[in-house]
């Protein structure tokens, strides 16, 4: 006749962590002749198959977790700088406009060369457009009208003088938008002479490149601070 000596029991289901009976002769166990009880000072971490959260067979349930990860996400992308938008500094004076987007950063020799060869003399116009506008976009405080630029440069031959004064007028606004950024400031007495002797250009796109340089890692339209 079988008898219950010698059988395990499910009766006592509080006997481990979970619910079922110490596993008999198993290594390191209460219950296995061949080596003392096992003991855990205080404040140690229980090893992975032995503490909570592992199947009954000592199997790591936190592994199985580790395997339904996703993907993990791509690296090497750095991400784009964010200045902000300053606060109005004190003594500012009224309409500050205390931010401002960035302009485009071109290749001074293409700009005074390059582009004006490939295009047949078009490209300068261009030049003078968007330069225009993109100064005003930086500070708001520079006013300015880019087609009207355009005009004094080309119909402005007619009445002599447009052209001359949209000339002072781009170094004299190069000037204005470096001072907003705090880097030290061209001379648009110089800009205006070497526009006399073509090369305006490439001396005020120089210029202009060092204001964008202000913003290290900024890209072309995003928002930067204007420091005064």
């Amino acid at each position: 006749m079988d008898t219950d000596e010698g059988r395990t029991t499910l009766t006592n289901q509080s006997s481990t962590p979970h619910g079922y009976p110490e596993p008999q002769g198993f290594p390191g166990y209460r219950g296995d002749p061949g080596r003392p009880e096992r003991s855990m000072r205080e404040g140690q971490a229980p090893h992975p198959i032995d503490g909570p959260g592992t199947s009954t067979g000592g199997f790591p349930i936190y592994a199985f977790r580790e395997s339904l990860r996703g993907a993990e996400p791509e690296e090497g992308y750095p991400a784009t700088p964010d200045y902000g938008k300053p606060s109005e500094p004190d003594g500012a004076a009224e309409g500050f406009g205390g931010s401002g987007l960035l302009g485009k950063h071109r290749n001074p020799v293409v700009v005074w060369l390059g582009l004006p060869l490939i295009t047949l003399g078009v490209y300068p116009f261009v030049w003078i457009y968007r330069t225009n506008r993109e100064l005003g976009e930086y500070d708001r405080r520079i006013k300015v009208n880019p087609t009207l630029s355009v005009l004094a440069v080309t119909l402005g031959w007619l009445l002599v003088i447009p052209p001359f004064v949209a000339a002072w007028r781009l170094g004299a606004r190069t000037r204005a938008a470096q001072h907003a950024a705090g880097i030290p400031e061209t001379n648009p007495a110089l800009a205006f002479v070497l526009c006399l002797v073509g090369f305006g250009p490439l001396f005020l796109q120089l210029e202009i490149n060092r204001l964008w340089d202000r913003y290290p890692g900024a890209v072309e339209g995003q928002q930067v601070p204007l420091y005064r």
